[in-house]
């Protein structure tokens, strides 16, 4: 099971690398649609975090 996870996270890298390296422009706009999708996670959090307070 860890030999498979070794495995798996090996192949991610190398596809990562791959897509950076033949579509820069595209990964980097995959990359600012990922931080966008954690920020606006977050900001609904804190919002509701907020509300259950008051």
């Amino acid at each position: 099971m860890v030999q498979a996870k070794k495995i798996s996270l090996y192949i991610l890298v190398v596809f990562v690398l791959y897509t950076i390296i033949t579509s820069p422009d595209r990964a980097a706009d995959l990359v600012q649609v990922g931080f966008e999708g954690i920020s606006s996670a977050a900001q609904g959090v804190g919002e509701f975090m907020t509300e259950l307070v008051n």
